[in-house]
């Protein structure tokens, strides 16, 4: 007996898919196979009711290793690592600083703070960071745009002081041109201006990264996956075309872009979203051919530098899909969002507090969004096992639909002379608006659920005080009256006409 080897299921003879047809054929007794059971997403691709191994023929995803170009499966080589990240919004440094450190014990290892440009100096600084080990913690920033200089600035000078390792020191300032057009209208500034000084300005901090693609705002508008990702790439590329055209190189640009995405409630193909995004944005800056700026063994074969090709990628979940009724639903929204992402391999993420909608969150909701993340690795050990998804003859497939729909984006809006001409022609913003206007229409329609709003709805439920939060402007005008230089995205939320 001990000799003996039994294969498993070696009593089974193998099914072929033409047998699997012939008896989903039967089942369906005449009905349409491709209208019963084939799925057409909203990206436009159809998906299969059943993928089988032959499906993965021909499909290079399936050559790609963790943490090597072109990094489809992960940045990272070791573990699936992500960090934790808050936000605070800064109204006094002092109780900024107290909060961060609470929440520093409290499993967050990735701080975003938005403070204020009429008060920045060196002082205010150091109150902020006193006794925070920046060493030890991302730090990310983010002010009015046009002060974003001087924050830098500031930034060196307080580690400096302090006599940090830089090499250590890993964090962002979010400085986005072009997020500000679509979000507020506004065109202010001279981005390649504004983005040199600020790139020579943060120079002593190798790791901290100042050119955002803010495409979290194209996902709360309400754009497809495709949408979103074709036009971050074409966000990001945009930032590439102009700054090596005025003198940059293409590495040191390609190394101060981070990317912020937003995720929806489409789990597998928001998993395949963050695969494809990392495949095609390592073939856009590998067009640049970056030099290698230092010695390095990850190079490609004519010496070009491989690590520019990495995608920093931050995640924060949806407020497209949130809901002001039955606000405790969209703490199952917001918790599939957060495994897409860890399994889609980000690299930080943020997860928003259940009850956002109607009221600025307080300790119990912020502590249950840090719960939320802190459950995915204590618990599940989604930080444990890089790229899972890899080989899965569904995911592989949903991952090269979604890069072809997203790269036809991209090389559309290129053609048209590339995003920010886009953007001045208000083709982008049309166009997620368009998709905006149409999913209200499938949640009306309940071809898109929302568990608790369509589908479920507690009838008995009263608003009280809840009212939904209203935009401001960074001036502290409202954002629907500010005037505007190009087209805005809509904000309406899926389940605002509810």
């Amino acid at each position: 007996m001990a000799d003996k080897k039994e294969k498993l299921f070696s009593d089974f003879s193998p099914v072929s898919t033409e047998q699997w047809m012939e008896k989903v054929t039967a089942d369906l007794k005449g009905a349409d196979f491709e209208k019963k059971l084939v799925w057409k997403t909203n990206e436009g691709f159809k998906v299969k009711p059943f993928y089988r191994m032959e499906d993965l023929e021909g499909l290079k995803t399936t050559d790609a290793l963790p943490g090597e170009f072109p990094y489809l499966r992960g940045t990272k080589k070791d573990n699936n690592e992500w960090l934790v990240r808050q936000e605070i919004r800064v109204e006094c440094p002092k109780e900024a600083n107290a909060k961060a450190l609470d929440i520093l014990n409290k499993g967050v290892a990735s701080l975003s703070f938005h403070v204020k440009a009429k008060e920045l100096n060196a002082e205010y600084i150091e109150t902020l960071l006193n006794d925070v080990q920046a060493e030890c913690v991302e730090l990310n920033f983010s002010t009015c745009q046009g002060h974003v200089v001087e924050l830098a600035n500031l930034l060196v000078a307080y580690f400096q002081k302090k006599d940090y390792d830089v090499k250590k020191l890993k964090g962002s300032i979010n400085y986005d041109f072009f997020n500000k057009m679509l979000t507020r209208g506004k065109e202010k500034g001279d981005m390649v201006q504004t983005a040199k000084a600020l790139i020579e300005a943060i120079q002593p901090l190798p790791f901290y990264r100042v050119l955002n693609v803010n495409a979290i705002s194209l996902n709360n508008a309400g754009a497809y996956i495709s949408q979103e990702l074709g036009y971050a790439l074409a966000w990001g590329n945009e930032y590439m075309n102009q700054l090596t055209d005025a003198g940059i190189p293409a590495a040191v640009v390609a190394k101060k872009i981070k990317f912020n995405f937003g995720i929806s409630s489409n789990y597998f193909l928001e998993i395949a979203k963050f695969r494809a995004a990392r495949l095609l944005w390592a073939n856009i800056v590998a067009s640049y051919k970056p030099e290698c700026l230092r010695d390095c063994d990850n190079k490609g074969a004519n010496g070009e530098c491989r690590c520019a090709a990495k995608m920093a990628v931050h995640a924060e979940t949806s407020t497209f899909n949130l809901t002001l009724f039955d606000a405790h639903v969209n703490l199952l929204r917001t918790q599939t969002e957060a495994m897409s992402a860890a399994l889609g391999g980000v690299d930080s993420m943020t997860v928003v507090p259940f009850d956002k909608t109607y009221e600025t969150p307080d300790e119990f909701s912020e502590r249950l969004a840090r719960n939320q993340q802190l459950l995915l690795k204590e618990e599940s050990h989604f930080d444990k096992v890089i790229d899972p998804a890899a080989g899965s003859y569904y995911i592989e497939n949903l991952t090269v639909s979604i890069a072809k729909q997203a790269w036809e984006i991209f090389l559309a809006t290129e053609e048209a002379g590339g995003f920010y001409a886009a953007l001045k022609a208000g083709t982008v913003q049309a166009a997620v608006n368009e998709s905006n206007k149409a999913r209200h229409k499938a949640v009306a329609q309940r071809r898109e659920i929302l568990l608790g709003t369509n589908q479920f709805p507690n009838f008995n439920e009263k608003a009280g005080d809840k009212k939904p939060v209203e935009g401001k402007c960074c001036c502290g005008g409202d954002s629907h009256t500010c005037e505007k230089d190009v087209d805005t995205l809509v904000f309406d939320r899926a389940a605002s006409e509810f």
